[in-house]
């Protein structure tokens, strides 16, 4: 046991009865643990398999490749729309602990596996740029190599951001809003 961990399951005041629960299958599973992104984050020979995160309405057990996961329960759910390799699980209570523990210690062998065969979720689909963000690229060479310049993971969050208005004005005072963070090669959530 993780003495940070435990401090991190003393703080809290939404969810420590469902973590103290856990905690003892995660174990079990011959995971190590440690606090990671501020988080409890349990790991097997130094790859990441799970992570909690306490949300306002349920404790959430993430498997960092769920999506490789063959959930033959049905409770995995995505963490988002654009989520392409986490899968979570919900807690709402200890007694979801007590009734999914066995299934969350056969997904965790599962996981186990999966990371020990070296299973990548395959690549993200083709990155499909909102008509004005498009524009401004093609307007500006310099925008262009500093949109260019960043990883995919940051085009996309800038993209879905953008695309995400509902009026082309919207979209368009986005793309100048972030314009100069984009020059300066930073992330949307970059300070």
């Amino acid at each position: 046991m993780n003495s940070k961990v435990d401090a991190y399951i003393g703080r809290s005041e939404q969810w420590p009865d469902e973590m103290i629960g856990l905690r003892p299958i995660l174990l079990g599973c011959g995971l190590t643990e440690e606090i990671k992104w501020g988080k409890p984050c349990y790991s097997d020979e130094g790859k990441n398999i799970v992570i909690l995160q306490e949300m306002k309405e349920f404790l959430a057990l993430m498997f960092f490749k769920g999506a490789l996961l063959n959930d033959s329960e049905g409770v995995l759910e995505e963490q988002g729309p654009n989520s392409r390799s986490a899968r979570r699980i919900r807690f709402t209570s200890v007694e979801d602990v007590a009734r999914l523990a066995d299934v969350v210690k056969a997904y965790i062998d599962e996981a186990i596996d999966v990371e020990q065969a070296g299973l990548e979720v395959g690549p993200a689909p083709e990155l499909v740029l909102v008509e004005e963000l498009q524009n401004r690229l093609d307007d500006d060479p310099a925008f262009k190599a500093a949109f260019d310049a960043l990883t995919l993971g940051r085009q996309r969050e800038y993209n879905l951001y953008f695309a995400d208005a509902k009026q082309a004005k919207t979209r368009m005072a986005r793309v100048e809003n972030y314009t100069q963070k984009i020059l300066d090669g930073k992330g949307f959530r970059d300070r």
